[in-house]
């Protein structure tokens, strides 16, 4: 597999993969939620259609990591995306057919929850073709490839959808998933099949079992940090993915494109922390993972103070895009040494399983949280600053709270 290097053919080809099929899949999770918002002018709609779709996400997280360990990574891959592929042709057709809030909901919740079941295959895919000291950067690059597709995705979904609506982003989705779908199948990743005697279902329960055993009692202390930043998703995460687009489309009362041109600045502070992760790979350091947490709270006192002194519309909308920029270039560079590091001590036959459990749980916050702040915008239209303050200051705490299990870590 010329393993001496990190760019070998199939590592590449996965990596070329990625970035087609996240630039589809950003491009949709991007207009869909915008175009119910729009459709029904209601953050707290927005909020519980956005809460409903995470749950398939966490529910199918842990499943996709026991499918992963026991089947070719490269057929689930190209299987996810031929069916996603097929989704976004019965959605074309039924939109404007079927009644629209039921719809998205439904649509966006089976987007969710593929992407759930793939991204384990990916995960643990990395450790059989990056071993030992290539393998946080290979997190790295499958980190800045998410972030170019988010970068990318928003960007051209404003421009798309700004100019045509939603009929453009189903063409150009439905065609990355499926250009993905067919490069996948020539990829060769190593798979020695595993004997099952028990029933499928029996052979789930039975690898979540292991998996959890792993994490409480072998390394319970990596099961606390897990439970902190579920707290942290609920009050943080939860914020970014419904506040940003609440403030900028109903609080400064923005365009599309401007809505797009923020998603796009937050995906590049992703890449731009993937960059950083690849550059400063050897002197990262578990133990001190809660000040990047710590940062990333803190970055939400400059947008509630924008808002609370009403500055001018295009001030606060780059006050707003310069903070998430730097947000998610921290929030990048955290997780990926959390993968890396999980990936590093997590035996082989586990990865895939525990990396899906692992990310299930710091999930399971964020749909709660996306509920929560979608009634809070809703009810408090007039108190922006006081709901992103707020927010600040209870995820600094969670942040500080983190320190002593980090170090544990170590």
């Amino acid at each position: 597999m010329g393993k001496q290097k990190l760019f070998h053919r199939d590592f590449t080809m996965v990596v070329l993969g990625q970035v087609i099929s996240l630039f589809g899949n950003a491009i949709l999770r991007f207009a869909l939620p915008l175009y119910l918002l729009d459709q029904t002018a209601s953050p707290a709609l927005v909020g519980l259609a956005s809460a409903l779709a995470f749950l398939p996400m966490a529910l199918l997280s842990p499943v996709g990591g026991v499918v992963a360990d026991r089947v070719n990574k490269r057929n689930i891959m190209a299987a996810l995306d031929f069916g996603t592929a097929a989704l976004i042709v019965l959605f074309s057709v039924a939109l404007g057919r079927v009644a629209l809030v039921p719809l998205l909901i439904a649509v966006m919740m089976l987007l969710y929850g593929i992407q759930g079941a793939y991204q384990p295959a990916v995960q643990a895919s990395l450790p059989l073709l990056a071993e030992g000291e290539r393998l946080l950067p290979a997190n790295a690059v499958i980190n800045q490839v998410s972030a170019l597709s988010s970068l990318l995705g928003p960007a051209v979904g404003g421009l798309l959808y700004g100019g045509w609506g939603m009929r453009p982003i189903l063409l150009v989705g439905g065609v990355c998933f499926l250009l993905s779908a067919v490069m996948e199948l020539f990829i060769h990743i190593p798979h020695t099949p595993r004997p099952r005697a028990k029933g499928v279902l029996a052979v789930v329960i039975d690898d979540l079992r292991d998996s959890f055993r792993f994490l409480l009692h072998e390394r319970p202390v990596l099961a606390k940090a897990v439970g902190l930043l579920c707290a942290f998703n609920l009050f943080l995460s939860a914020l970014m993915i419904i506040g940003l687009m609440v403030i900028i489309k109903q609080t400064l009362g923005m365009s599309d494109e401007m809505y797009g041109l923020s998603q796009g600045l937050l995906a590049a502070g992703g890449l731009c922390g993937g960059v950083l992760a690849g550059v400063f790979a050897q002197k990262l350091r578990i133990a001190q993972a809660h000040r990047l947490l710590a940062g990333c709270a803190a970055l939400l006192v400059p947008v509630g103070l924008a808002l609370l002194f009403g500055m001018p519309r295009l001030a606060s909308f780059w006050v707003i895009a310069a903070a998430s920029f730097a947000m998610m270039a921290l929030s990048t560079l955290f997780s990926v040494q959390m993968l890396a590091f999980v990936q590093a001590q997590t035996p082989k036959a586990l990865v895939g399983k525990v990396i899906a459990c692992l990310m299930a749980v710091s999930m399971c916050a964020q749909p709660l949280g996306q509920a929560m702040y979608g009634a809070l915008f809703e009810q408090f239209p007039g108190a922006p600053w006081a709901i992103v303050l707020g927010a600040a200051a209870v995820s600094g705490g969670i942040a500080l709270l983190s320190r002593k299990a980090f170090h544990a870590l170590a």
